[in-house]
């Protein structure tokens, strides 16, 4: 059983985040309330190549916290924990607080 994923080429490994189905006072949130599709990156390949062979690197890097589309990606099953796999230009941005 792998107990790490490197990414290759420029493909992001992205955990996604849940949002909290209660507040802070107990009121039960309804599921499509708080629907952000967003995850933390947890690991990032090296890049690709362009036709020229020239080196093109990933545009986020470790622990950013990213928008992702709706569909798409990869899941994967590491123990106990669901990764995606994106391919670095499926990530919609970034998201900072």
């Amino acid at each position: 059983m792998a107990k790490r994923l490197i990414p290759t080429l420029n493909r992001v490994l992205v955990e996604k985040l849940v949002p909290p189905s209660q507040t802070a006072a107990g009121i039960l949130l309804p599921e499509k309330s708080s629907k952000l599709n967003s995850g933390k990156v947890i690991a990032v390949g090296p890049g690709g190549r362009d036709v020229a062979g020239n080196h093109i690197p990933v545009t986020v890097k470790e622990g950013d916290e990213v928008l992702l589309p709706e569909y798409g990606g990869t899941e994967i099953k590491l123990g106990e924990k669901e990764y995606h796999l994106y391919r670095d230009e499926d990530i919609l941005g970034t998201l900072h607080h």
